[in-house]
């Protein structure tokens, strides 16, 4: 019996399991590294246990210090969670070894699974349609997508298609393999284009029991990472969801699997490809918990403790819709700093990592949350999300909430047509990389809070109305980074209604709108939220003091990062889009590339060298001079 569970993880699911055990009675131990020392995770659990590391992004990795936290804590049982070490046999066996209660598979299933390249052998032998393999050296066929054989989640993976960019994609996996898994193996196999990404959930006892909880569909992914999942998948018909189970079922049975995992398969029109096995639960659990009335982290628990479970899964109801919530800009680059507020309500389950005034490292996955609809039929749980999102407030970091309403929303998405490209280049939905001028109204609301908060700081005759003046001069203006716009007078139709520095209600042709306004620092960004969208503006100064400023051309790091490497050199021609060099964050490769044609009149960083956002570190001067 379980006692006391250490969850060897951090942040959304660390939180929930913690969540489930509580309402267990069984009490909780939380390890953090020196940047999560005040992380909600740590916060909620009974006992907490700092782990020391070399640096951040290793600490979780140590499994020594993880099993010490053990001892020190007096925990009987460890959840490994998702990612870190949760798919690691050596933790697994380690933590067995220790006496504890592993809440996980057979050390042996995982080591089965851990190696694409053996796992899609012993697939073929089980029955379960695998996608044929290739030798990265001699492919024999273009497209194809290179993988890493330790792992998933996007790193390692590369899309070639013809053979003169083999050599530098396939190296970079390798690089990149390594560093996420210590594992530099890749391997290839045909691309399959406009497929879809179906999994199967399964979850077995010890006492011969597996069930397959349906399917779930986790199509539209950037970078090869999901975005949006649901339960059950539109695309599927009954006789194909049967040939699924089926296959996840043999899957599961040929490597004497215990406790939940995933099957994951490619599908195309009738054809089925397995595409790993996840021997851990999954981020997107929640959407089949939703659909089978199941807590699947329990029955993890109640499995690891030994119980068996019933001979057949309960029947599944309604639809499940979760999307990932990043802290990312349009082009899916990880942001970090203070996430100043964070609140998403209405009728939807919220998992999340952080609360206001959390710090968002660029030590680790810049997911913040995961937010999780059900409805009684696809179409509700989709109208739920997106007044989930519109309504949320998110201040402080950029976020993918934009592109999520823009999937969400998309006639393809709606009627159930996606795909592994559909945010690709062809696909039906592009993030968007242009910058939106500010709708009137928002940039009104805007200024207005922002001439009552400066009333309300005045030091003398505060109680005057903003900008009242005995004799009209000229038209007041707000002068923003974003948009410009007199707001007395008031636009013709518009009329104020109340101006608060955190609320403005402004009526224009009859119809009222309500603004939510925030603003943290004095001369920091302006944060508008109404029923139709959400703005951020920056104030900028009457009277502004000489300024910084870069040289016409530089090129900044979108993020922190570490210099990978240095692809061009001082006097080197370029093209728009040519690479100039990699940044490395979050153990995922970014390619910083030339933004115009031009002569590369400078390199500011070198191999090695660790650079925080804004950091210059080239500069191209436009044309061929």
């Amino acid at each position: 019996m379980i006692t006391r569970l250490l969850v060897a993880n951090r942040g959304e699911i660390a939180r929930r399991v913690f969540r489930t055990c509580r309402s267990l009675g069984i009490s909780t131990v939380a390890v953090f590294s020196d940047p999560d020392a005040d992380a909600p995770h740590v916060t909620e659990a009974d006992l907490a246990v700092r782990l020391r590391g070399a640096h951040p992004a290793e600490t979780y990795l140590a499994v020594d210090a993880v099993i010490a936290a053990c001892r020190t804590s007096g925990a009987d049982a460890v959840h490994p969670g998702y990612g870190f070490l949760s798919e690691n046999a050596a933790f697994a066996r380690a933590v067995l070894a220790a006496g504890l209660t592993w809440v996980g598979p057979p050390p042996a299933a995982i080591e089965a699974m851990g190696s694409k390249i053996a796992a899609k052998r012993l697939m073929a032998e089980a029955g379960v349609p695998v996608l044929p393999s290739f030798d990265v050296a001699s492919p024999g066929e273009f497209p194809l997508l290179v993988k890493a054989s330790a792992g998933g989640g996007g790193r390692g993976m590369r899309i070639v298609r013809e053979v003169g960019e083999l050599a530098r994609e396939v190296a970079s996996a390798r690089r990149e393999a390594e560093a996420a898994f210590g594992d530099p193996a890749v391997f290839a196999e045909p691309l399959l284009e406009r497929a879809r990404h179906v999994e199967v959930q399964v979850l077995a006892d010890a006492h011969g029991t597996v069930w397959a909880l349906g399917e779930r569909e986790c199509s539209v992914q950037r970078r090869h990472q999901k975005v949006v999942e649901e339960c059950p998948s539109p695309g599927t018909s009954a006789e194909l969801r049967a040939r699924l189970c089926e296959a996840a079922i043999r899957a599961a049975r040929k490597i004497g699997y215990v406790g939940a995992g995933t099957v994951e398969f490619l599908v195309k029109g009738d054809r089925v490809a397995f595409l790993e096995m996840n021997t851990r639960l999954q981020v997107e659990h929640p959407v089949t918990e939703l659909v089978y009335g199941v807590d699947l982290v329990r029955l993890q628990l109640e499995v690891a403790e030994g119980s068996a479970l019933p001979p057949v899964p309960p029947p599944p109801s309604g639809h499940a819709m979760e999307v990932r919530l990043y802290a990312e800009d349009a082009g899916y680059l990880p942001q970090s700093g203070v996430l100043r507020r964070f609140e998403v309500t209405g009728n939807v389950r919220v998992d999340a990592g952080v609360e206001s005034g959390s710090v968002v490292s660029p030590y680790y996955d810049a997911m913040l949350a995961k937010v999780i609809a059900y409805g009684s039929c696809r179409a509700e749980a989709v109208r739920k999300l997106v007044a989930a999102l519109r309504g949320a407030r998110l201040h402080g970091l950029t976020t993918n909430r934009d592109l999520l309403l823009k999937i969400l929303t998309n006639p393809a998405f709606g009627a159930g047509d996606t795909h592994t490209g559909f945010l690709g280049p062809d696909g039906p939905v592009q993030p968007d990389h242009g910058e939106e001028r500010p709708d009137e109204l928002s940039t009104l609301a805007a200024a207005l809070a922002v001439a009552a908060a400066n009333r309300r700081r005045a030091p003398v005759l505060a109680g005057l109305p903003s900008g009242w003046r005995n004799v009209r001069s000229e038209p007041r203006r707000a002068h923003f980074k974003e948009a410009e716009i007199v707001y007395d007078p008031l636009p013709d139709g518009v009329t104020t209604i109340s101006a608060e520095p955190d609320k403005v209600v402004l009526e224009r042709d009859g119809v009222r709108h309500t603004f939510a306004i925030a603003r943290y620092d004095e001369d920091g960004p302006v944060y508008v939220d109404h029923a139709d969208g959400h703005t951020e503006l920056t104030p900028l100064p009457r009277l502004p003091e000489p300024a910084e400023h870069v040289a016409p051309g530089s090129l900044l790091a979108p993020m922190p990062g570490s210099v990978l490497r240095v692809e061009v050199e001082a006097g080197d021609r370029v093209e728009k889009g040519q690479s100039v060099l990699v940044l490395e964050a979050m153990k995922m490769e970014h390619r910083i590339a030339a933004p115009a044609d031009g002569v590369v009149r400078g390199v500011h960083v070198e191999k090695g060298q660790q650079v925080e956002a804004g950091a210059v570190l080239a500069i191209i001067e436009e044309g061929d001079r």
